[in-house]
């Protein structure tokens, strides 16, 4: 009877191994480290980063472009009157300002 088992079962065994090496690689190939969803992940976190990095750039920029206005070769009145009263903390809502020509 083993015998006979064994008979009937040795042509199944190659196949058997066969598909559980062709599961094992397919499974890895999803969920793996390298896999397809680790792959999805890392593309959103570089999409997320992107973002990020636009958002930073452009916030640089204006800031880049605040100090430009400040620079002594090339002074902006406004900004230079913005800053001053930012700084001596002078300057509400119901204040009028008048400028006087010298």
């Amino acid at each position: 009877m083993l015998k006979e088992l064994a008979r009937r079962l040795r042509p199944v065994i190659g196949p058997v191994i066969g598909a559980c090496a062709v599961a094992y690689f397919a499974y890895h190939t999803v969920e793996g480290d390298r896999g397809v969803l680790a792959w999805v992940r890392l593309k959103n976190e570089i999409l997320d980063a992107e973002m990020q990095l636009a958002k930073v750039t452009t916030e640089r920029q204006v800031l880049e472009h605040r100090v430009l206005l400040l620079r002594p070769d090339h002074l902006d009145p406004d900004m230079l009157e913005e800053r001053a009263r930012a700084m001596l903390n002078m300057g509400r809502e119901d204040e009028m300002v008048v400028f006087e020509k010298r």
